[in-house]
């Protein structure tokens, strides 16, 4: 009996396999398709580009979430209202983060292609991806190349 419920069980793992979920990863590469960063973003986790003001020097950044493997910005922290930074209009709403600066929250911005394009700053702009507590300096790794991040499914 043992062996046969084993059996069943791979059986009944092997015709729902495709139906698995897939977890999605959070994809930097560089433009001849070298990858310079993977990390794990499950659905309903965030992340967050984060880089210091190239005159100013303090940071700013902008957050992300996977949902339902969508790439949605749903926020940015800006300290100040320096050269480059501003809040739109209709484009979520601004609240104080109570130390001179804002948040501008509910933003809820799908990206589209689940992927855009930057150009990491060199020196004191350093641009991080940050997904929890792991951080990657884009540029530390490639100051200035075009660099493409990318919300892709991966394999659980």
């Amino acid at each position: 009996m043992s062996k046969r419920l084993g059996g069943g069980l791979f059986a009944l793992l092997l015709l729902t396999a495709p139906f698995c979920a897939t977890a999605a990863e959070l994809v930097a590469t560089l433009e001849d398709g070298t990858e310079i960063a993977r990390l794990p973003v499950p659905d309903g986790a965030g992340w967050c580009v984060l880089w210091h003001h190239s005159v100013k020097g303090f940071e700013v950044s902008d957050c992300y979430e996977n949902r339902a493997g969508q790439m949605v910005l749903v926020r940015a922290h800006l300290p100040d209202f320096a050269a480059g930074l501003d809040h739109i209009p209709g484009r979520g709403r601004q609240v104080s983060d109570g130390q001179g600066g804002y948040w501008i929250l509910d933003i809820d911005e799908v990206v589209a292609g689940n992927a855009y394009v930057l150009r990491p700053g060199r020196g004191i702009v350093d641009h991080r991806l940050q997904v929890g507590s792991t951080t990657v300096s884009l540029s530390a790794i490639a100051p200035r190349a075009r660099v493409t991040i990318a919300l892709m499914e991966g394999m659980d």
